[in-house]
């Protein structure tokens, strides 16, 4: 009796052992393996042991998920043996064969939480392959226990005996009691490592999102710093011709109401000074357009005058314009064209082309050292015009590329520094050859020059006088209607271009400024088209579709919608809300007389 109350108390201090231990470690090997050992010695067992599968368990999912023959098998993870007699079975992992079949093993343990078996022969006699692996490893009786971890089995708590042992109540209540402290234990260890995982997450969320936010404040740091640079920047490259230009006008005004006796300034020094005047205006209108261009195309606003040019012609006063520039600053200056005769008319833009290369080539001449060179390349391949303004001045690294065709860059350099600029003639020109479908290419190093190269794709022809009369005569159903077309249209430039082209096809064009007015002066004009932008002060071309297709008219007026967006989803709205046909700005105006024609003559 007092031997028995003895191995109660021990029991019950081992008990609280673990206990204290699983509360005051995270550490689960450590708690594992030493509780193994200690309730090896206090049951008296030849060998403990703990047996995990290989499944993992999930703290959310409350049944095991189990799929494969490999997750149902379970490896030696903890073992305490009496002596060194007994064979080790640590790292063991049970063959599949032995289980008949395997998954039935792990649905017998997750309802049979205790299971003793007194003499293995006997119980596993029908079981050759169970007997020969117990008496491998010298296991007369054994005693096993379920780890249930959140209702999921998670392992065994085996007790191997050498010889044959019938399992006392109290062992196996105690053993089973060890296993319920071991899973607090597990699930504890569970809870911490997600917790680990968690919180790594979030980190890892918090390093991004902070560092997101650091990029985006750079960012406009770097926009604040570039809008404050481009202020300086161009009150200085204003300051300077307006100073010329009111400096020697008032020495002109000051001499020319002079006493009678004075003497008159020469007529060549009055030429020199009405010369400065002029070219300090004509520098200010450049920067101006510089400007007015760049957030015309920006804004979607800007309309390509498509036409016919000659390739050799356009380059040679090019040539010509620069010449005098290149030899003031000592530079040669070479034109080489390769263009087939039959091909030397090109069609395109011609303003924004020459704009284009009168960019490029003021750069090349203006950051090229004296006794360097620039060279303006032309060649026609098929249906491309390609540009190359080669120089061997200063070049460009690879850092500052990316910056090339930022708005108000200028790139940072000794030499730079030395020269005027807004820093907005290369932000212009890639704009304009994108506008045009085409690209712009750098090849650059330091010290060893650039090549800017442009390829730009020939554009749909817009209809000539003389093809417009051939229109006409194979148009005869637009010919013989005599009414007129409205275009709602708040741009000056835009309108201009497009009532140019449907009068020359015959038609007679309102031109609407105001949208607030419009669906009004439209119902008195009875048009047989409305051309309408969708963005419109007062109202907008949405409304006024809108309106325009409540009205009881036995002749409703086709309606061609004009948005600066691209993208699918608006032209399919503009199609929803009652128009006929839309087209993107910027507009292509012999694809939108095609439109036109298409409408008036279903």
């Amino acid at each position: 009796m007092e031997q028995a109350l003895n191995q109660q108390l021990e029991q019950e201090i081992l008990l609280n052992q673990v206990t204290t231990q699983i509360r005051q470690s995270l550490e689960l090997p450590e708690i594992l393996s030493t509780t193994v050992e200690q309730v090896q010695k206090l049951i008296k067992v030849d060998r403990l042991l703990i047996y995990q599968f290989n499944y993992s368990l999930s703290l959310t999912n409350k049944t095991n998920n189990i799929t494969t023959d490999n997750q149902r098998k379970g490896t030696v993870k903890y073992e305490a043996l009496a002596s060194e007699k007994i064979s080790s079975v640590l790292g063991l992992s049970e063959g599949e064969n032995c289980f008949f079949p395997p998954h039935n093993s792990i649905v017998k343990y997750s309802k049979t939480f205790v299971r003793a078996i007194a003499d293995t022969e006997v119980v596993y006699g029908k079981f050759p392959c169970l007997v020969e692996l117990m008496q491998q490893h010298q296991v007369k009786a054994k005693l096993v226990v379920s780890i249930i971890v959140n209702r999921q089995l998670w392992g065994l708590l085996i007790a191997h005996h050498c010889s044959i042992r019938e399992w006392q109540d109290h062992e196996k209540i105690f053993l089973k009691e060890i296993a319920e402290h071991l899973a607090i234990a597990i699930y504890q260890a569970q809870l911490y490592e997600e917790l680990q995982k968690q919180k790594q997450t979030l980190e890892k969320q918090v390093a991004r999102r902070t560092q997101e936010l650091y990029d985006t404040l750079q960012a406009a740091e770097s926009a604040n710093r570039t809008k404050s640079e481009f202020l300086a920047t161009m009150s200085h490259e204003l300051r300077t011709p307006l100073t010329c230009v009111i400096g020697i006008s008032s020495t002109l005004l000051r001499w020319s109401y002079g006493n009678r006796g004075a003497k008159t300034i020469p007529i060549q020094k009055q030429r020199d000074y009405l010369q400065i005047i002029h070219d300090s205006g004509e520098h200010l209108l450049e920067l101006i357009n510089d400007i007015l261009d760049l957030s015309q195309v920006e804004a979607g606003k800007a309309v390509l005058n498509i036409g016919d040019f000659s390739l050799s012609k356009l380059s040679y006063e090019l040539w010509q314009t620069f010449r005098e520039k290149a030899e003031k600053n000592e530079v040669k200056l070479t034109l080489e064209q390769t263009i087939n005769p039959q091909l030397d008319l090109f069609t395109a833009d011609q303003r924004r082309v020459k704009q284009i290369l009168f960019n490029l080539l003021s750069n090349g001449i203006k950051f090229t050292p004296s006794g360097g060179s620039v060279i303006l390349k032309v060649i026609r391949d098929k249906n491309t015009a390609i540009f190359q303004v080669e120089d061997t001045g200063i070049g460009i690294s690879e850092e500052q590329k990316p910056l090339l065709f930022n708005k108000f860059q200028q790139l940072d350099s000794p030499y730079n520094r030395q020269q005027s600029g807004t820093g907005l003639g290369l932000a212009l020109t890639k704009q304009l050859v994108e506008l045009h479908g085409g690209i712009v290419e750098v090849e650059s190093a330091i010290d060893f020059g650039s090549t800017f190269t442009v390829k730009l794709p020939a554009q749909p022809l817009t209809l000539k006088n003389e093809e417009l009369k051939q229109k006409e005569e194979n148009s005869p159903n637009i010919l013989s209607l005599q009414g007129s077309v409205v275009l709602i249209e708040q741009e000056e430039d835009v309108a201009t271009v497009i009532c140019d082209i449907l009068t020359a096809a015959g038609l007679k064009v309102v031109w609407i400024i105001e949208g607030s007015t419009a669906v009004e002066q439209t119902i008195l004009l009875q048009p047989l088209a409305v051309i309408v932008d969708m963005q419109l002060p007062g109202m907008d071309g949405v409304e006024i579709i809108q309106q325009l297709r409540t009205i009881n008219s036995s002749e409703n007026p086709k309606i061609l919608a004009l948005t600066t967006f691209d993208q699918q989803i608006d032209m399919e709205y503009c199609y929803t809300v009652g128009a006929d046909e839309c087209l993107t700005k910027p507009i292509n105006l012999e694809y939108l007389l095609s439109k036109m024609i298409d409408l008036l003559t279903k």
